[in-house]
């Protein structure tokens, strides 16, 4: 088969690989006929994540067909159409059993980082009955694409986390992927107040098309209009989606007494915490890396027509144009790229 395979910081390249083979009997190879490429692809290629060891397939979205499972394999059976999970999970472990699968000590985030992932035409899916989810029949592949990753993450890291709650005032930075993904599952709660930044024009309409109510770049103005659009107070939940510091910190300059910030961010080297002055702010930052417990939610939203995350799709791609699809992808700027889909 072919496939994207990472060798080391700034290096990657489309390779022919032998078809996985299951490696115990929980295990399920999907065929795929959806990938995308995440943000947190492009850290990995930056070297900000050293668990991936070169030689490794990248990705950790899609979804696909089952080709064959494992005899301890009981909810999915070849043919079955399914959406691959970005987290594994056995189910079973104590991290499984608070929900935070994230952490399970047999998976967590493995796909496209500790082994081999979904930019392929096969891949090899450990503890097949808890790491996928069934599509219903008629639904929006390309739409199903984006719940791998993208909407749990901004629903659970950044939403959730941030303890969003009906009339309250929301601050987004960055509106990159991740930061529609809050915005749009945000507005289940219906905010009073929903503003994004980014310095990217295109991506601030963007925002503004689905649902943002006010939107700006993080000029030397921006801390000034989110206090007047939040009667001086600032912003009850900030959510940062960058990964940088100068983001994090101007989340530090925009939440609210008694606020939450959010970070979804992959961060790669340190950030300043200023606590001379928050801390008598009684503010809240969290952390978390998504644990695709709200999967099923938003796979019931979307088949119901509540939530449009093919509305992120800007681009197609086949999987020999893997090159072209990551040169689009990372120069996002230029190219106008959300998401990408990639069809092997």
């Amino acid at each position: 088969m072919r496939a994207l395979v990472y060798h080391g910081p700034g290096s990657r390249a489309l390779e022919e690989r032998p078809v996985p083979v299951s490696r115990n009997s929980e295990d399920a190879i999907v065929r795929l006929t959806r990938t995308t490429i995440c943000g947190t692809d492009l850290h990995i290629l930056k070297g900000d994540v050293p668990t991936c060891q070169p030689g490794t397939i990248l990705g950790h979205e899609g979804v696909g067909v089952i080709d064959t499972v494992g005899t301890a394999v009981s909810g999915f059976q070849p043919g079955d159409r399914v959406l691959i999970s970005c987290i594994t999970s056995c189910g079973r472990c104590d991290y499984c059993r608070k929900g935070m699968y994230s952490h399970c000590v047999d998976g967590g985030w493995v796909l496209g980082n500790k082994i081999d992932g979904t930019q392929a035409e096969y891949v090899r899916i450990p503890h097949a009955d808890f790491s996928l989810h069934h599509i219903p029949d008629g639904a929006d592949e390309d739409a199903l694409t984006m719940l791998s990753d993208i909407l749990p993450t901004g629903f659970e890291c950044g939403v959730l986390n941030g303890k969003v709650q009906p009339g309250c005032s929301v601050a987004i930075v960055g509106s990159g992927p991740i930061g529609l993904a809050a915005l749009m599952t945000a507005q289940f709660y219906a905010p009073s107040v929903l503003i994004v930044i980014d310095p990217d024009r295109h991506r601030l309409e963007l925002a503004k098309r689905f649902g943002a109510t006010h939107v700006m770049a993080p000029d030397t103005h921006v801390v000034a209009d989110v206090m007047s659009w939040t009667e001086g107070k600032g912003a009850d939940t900030v959510i940062e989606a960058v990964g940088v510091p100068a983001s994090f910190e101007l989340c530090e300059e925009l939440v609210a007494p008694g606020g939450t910030i959010a970070n979804v961010g992959v961060h790669g080297c340190k950030v300043d915490l200023h606590l001379e002055r928050l801390w008598s702010h009684n503010i809240t930052i969290t952390t978390r890396l998504v644990d695709t417990v709200t999967t099923p939610q938003l796979l019931r939203a979307v088949t119901a027509q509540k939530l449009d995350p093919a509305s992120l799709i800007t681009h197609r791609f086949r999987l020999e144009n893997m090159d072209e699809a990551y040169d689009t992808f990372g120069k996002a700027a230029d190219s106008k790229a959300m998401k990408v889909i990639i069809q092997p």
